[in-house]
Formats: C-alpha cells, structure tokens, sequence
C-alpha cells in the first residue's frame, strides 16, 4: 500500500481572538507614548505635577466666579476676599466685544444675518460634495453682506454685481482673439457699467435702504471677522497670480511679482497699517474719500497675496518637471496645463502653508487697534478698561479674546487637516 503524504490542510477560518490587553486601547497607548523609556516617566510625572498645579491654583478662580454685578467694585463686595473672577464684565460689555460702541443695537440683526448667511456661503466652497449650484449664492454673497453690515440701498451692490457679470461676458466675448485685448475690454465694459449705475443708484438712495452705518461705528469681534474674511478671501487667488507671475517668462511681468512680494515681505504689517491709515489716501483723487476699512482691506491683503505667493511657488517647485511635460506633451497651451494639471496639485501641497499664513492673517487683524480701530482687543484696550467700572479687569476680558480666537483659529486648522486627508495629498 503506497504511503499517503498529503499534507493537512484546514478548511475552516480560525476564530478571531481579541488582542492582549497590552496591545489595545488604552493601555497600549499609555505604554507608547507615556512609560516607554525612564526618561518619558520622569517627564510624564513632571507634566502631571505641572497641570495639577495649574488646576489646584486656578479652579477657584473660576468657580467663584462672578457674573451678576454692575462694576468691578461690585465684584469685590460680594467675593469678599475670596479668590474668584469678575465675569461680570463679558455679561455687560458683550455688545461692544462684538458689534463695537457705537453700531446702532437696533440694527444687530443685520450684521447676525450677514454672519450666518456667511456659512452658508463657505459651505460649497469648503465641502465638495455639496450641489455646486450652491456656488452661485457664494458669488452673491459678498455683495449681499455689503448691504447688510453698511447699509444704504441695495442698489449699490446689484449694479457693482451686474458691472462684474458684464465685464466677465464680455471678456468671453473677446477673448477668443487675445487674452489681453478681453481683458482690456472687460475692465472698460465693467467701469462703464459702473459709472452708469452709479447715477442710477443716487437717483434712488431711499430705494429698500437701511439705516447706513459708517465705517467707523464698526468694531468688536465683527471687525476682526471682517477684516480677516475679506483679506484672505482676495489674497489667495492674488498670492496664486503672482506666484505664477514670478514664474514667468515675460521679464517685466516677473519683475514687477518679485519686487512686490520681496517688498511687501520685507516690510511689518504694522508699518502698513500706518500706510492705509496716513498716506494711502494721498494716491487717490483729491474729491474721493476712501473709506478707512477699505484702506486697511487693501494693505492686508497685500501683506497676505505676498506670503500666499511663496507658499504657492514652493507647491510649484515640489512638483516634478514630468508633470509639465505631461502637459506639453498633450498639447495644452499654458492656462490649460496650469488650470487641470500644475495647479491643482501645488494646491494640494501648499494647503498646510496657506491655512498657517491665513491663520496668522486673521489673529494680525488685532493689529488694527493701533491706528484707532476699536476691533475686539482694541474694545477691551480703550472703552472698558478705561471705564471707571471696569478699570483693572484683565484677566477675564483677554481670557475671552483669547479664547475666541483659539476657536476660530483651532477650526480653521482642524478643515485643513480634514481637507488634506480627503484630496489625500500624501499619496498624490
């Protein structure tokens, strides 16, 4: 009888088991990263004695906090002694930390609208698998909060809107026979459209308007969110122009990116401020008053396009020279290569840079309280902390500031993150 020398083989799957305690959860994640090494105890350890320091000394300051009370005296009297806050101040000064002193409190619901329509408008921008048909209220939007937060009639920003709308059909119009000649006549087409509505917008002033609210009743944490939408919104497709402007072959048009943004770059913001608020207006007509929020918008947006600008040409260096052939070799002209090839991946790495520089915009926009801009720091710094009711209340006010935004800003951080992980730009 031959000997039979086949192998077992087993035809059912094992039964999982669960993993040893010491490889899962918790207790893997303590063995890792905390008690790995005796140099990782000692700092653990140290770490630990650090943040219950820091809770023991601070809870009761927060837990006797004060939030009934009509001044910092007040607060005092009824703490009487004991270690404790005066939140008091955030309870009675909440206005003027978000709308300022001076924008009419009739009027709040308009700068709220304008807010919460905001994220309406973000959304199909930020979240691809929203319609995109939504996009089109996202154009809408600017000049729709426009109405909102200044007011007057609606008239001003429908023909500044339908002046754009006109001046990019023409540009498809023309611009079959020369980029540049569509341009030239898109910005003429769009300045007419402009100089004409505008007789019409002044022949109706009262038409739907509200009440009119100048710049300078502006402050509080809607300046701040103002300025920072504003300039960031503009400055990244103008940091991307000249970014591909520095690229260029053409001498001049490379000459004039590079010595903007090596200017801009070299100079702090806050000399740029003092700019907006002093000389700026010197380069205009002698008859045209240039509102101050819109000087400031100006500088901080160059400041901003400058740094988006280098952030963008290291996205374009990190690409392979492969990608631009790829790119000739099917035939597409420049604008086509750098819209469906180049560009979207040195996007793709450069989102890290320009949600830092964006990040650092919007936290830079408290520098405006040095030129007499009463944004949410410059609230606390002038009109509360000067009151005699509230003189020597710190902690609580810039507590809160910081606070605000560390959660504006954390948010921000936490969509970049999210945005990497979905175009997945570490296995492009």
């Amino acid at each position: 009888m031959a000997e039979n020398n086949a192998s077992f083989v087993r035809h059912e799957l094992i039964k999982e088991q669960v993993p040893p305690v010491s490889q899962r959860g918790v207790v893997k994640w303590v063995s890792e990263n905390l008690i790995s090494s005796p140099f990782n105890v000692i700092m653990t350890l140290l770490s630990l004695w650090i943040i219950y320091s820091i809770i023991v000394n601070s809870a009761p300051w927060f837990i006797n906090g004060i939030w009934d009370a009509k001044s910092v005296r007040e607060c005092y009297d009824i703490l009487d002694g004991v270690s404790g806050a005066c939140f008091a101040v955030l309870k009675e000064r909440f206005p003027q930390l978000i709308y300022g002193f001076k924008y009419p409190p009739t009027e709040y619901w308009r700068p709220n609208t304008a807010a919460v329509l905001l994220l309406a408008a973000l959304a199909p921008v930020l979240f691809r698998k929203l319609p995109q048909q939504l996009l089109g209220f996202s154009a809408i939007y600017p000049f729709l909060a426009y109405w909102l937060i200044w007011g007057g009639t609606p008239l001003v920003p429908v023909i500044a809107f339908l002046g754009l709308e006109f001046g990019m059909y023409c540009f498809r119009c023309f611009s079959a026979r020369s980029f540049a000649f569509g341009v030239v006549i898109a910005v003429i087409a769009a300045s007419l459209f402009w100089v004409l509505g505008g007789y019409l917008s002044e022949a109706n002033g009262t038409f739907l308007a509200l009440e009119a609210v100048p710049s300078r009743d502006m402050g509080g944490l809607m300046l701040n969110l103002l300025l920072g939408t504003i300039a960031c919104s503009i400055s990244i497709p103008l940091g991307v122009i000249l970014a591909l402007g520095r690229q260029s072959n053409m001498p001049i048009i490379k000459w004039i990116c590079v010595i903007f943004i090596e200017f801009i770059r070299g100079v702090p913001l806050i000399t740029l401020l003092f700019v907006a608020n002093v000389i700026l207006a010197f380069f205009f007509p002698p008859d045209t008053s240039i509102d101050l929020i819109l000087r400031v918008i100006i500088m901080m947006t160059f400041f901003n396009s400058a740094y988006i600008a280098e952030v963008v040409r290291g996205g374009l260096a990190a690409l392979p020279t492969g990608q631009y052939e790829a790119a000739n070799s099917l035939g597409l002209d420049y604008a086509q290569s750098m819209r469906l090839i180049i560009l979207p991946q040195a996007l793709k790495v450069s989102i890290p840079g320009i949600v830092n520089v964006s990040v650092g915009m919007l936290k830079d926009t408290t520098l405006v309280s040095i030129i007499s801009m009463f944004d949410l720091v410059g609230m606390i710094r002038g009109p509360i902390l000067s009151s005699t009711a509230w003189n020597g209340v710190y902690w609580e006010l810039f507590g809160a500031a910081a606070a605000i935004f560390f959660v504006v800003c954390f948010s921000v951080s936490k969509y970049s993150q999210w945005l990497e992980r979905q175009l997945e730009t570490s296995n492009r």
